[in-house]
Formats: structure tokens, sequence, C-alpha cells
């Protein structure tokens, strides 16, 4: 599994994760929140299954395997 998260996109994954699933438990507290978990693991761990399918890659570096 190669990197292709980097820089910006990585940060912004992590953000707006953690922003949808603090919504879970403050504020509108619907179960919607827990769509939050997908941007911050793939930020979190450089790795988004959806970009080599679109032919996409904002990491970079080519290097290694995650």
């Amino acid at each position: 599994m190669k990197k292709n998260v980097g820089g910006i996109d990585k940060i912004l994954r992590i953000v707006i994760g953690a922003a949808l699933i603090t919504m879970v438990f403050v504020g509108p507290q619907t179960v919607y929140g827990w769509v939050g978990v997908v941007p911050l693991l793939t930020g979190l761990i450089n790795f988004c299954p959806l970009y080599p399918i679109i032919g996409l890659n904002t990491c970079s570096t080519q290097s290694g395997d995650a």
C-alpha cells in the first residue's frame, strides 16, 4: 500500500474527520458524524483507496509502502 495522501490533503482529512466525529457527541448528535472516521483514518495512514481508482496522488514522494 503506497502513500498517496500528503500535505494539505492529509491535514484537511484529519481536521474534517475529527470535526465530524465531534458532531456525534456535541451538536446535532446524529450517527452521520461517524462518517468522519473515513477521512480521519485515510489521513492518518496516508492512503486513500479511491485515489488509485481515479488516478490521483497528492503525496509528493513516491517512496515506501505504508
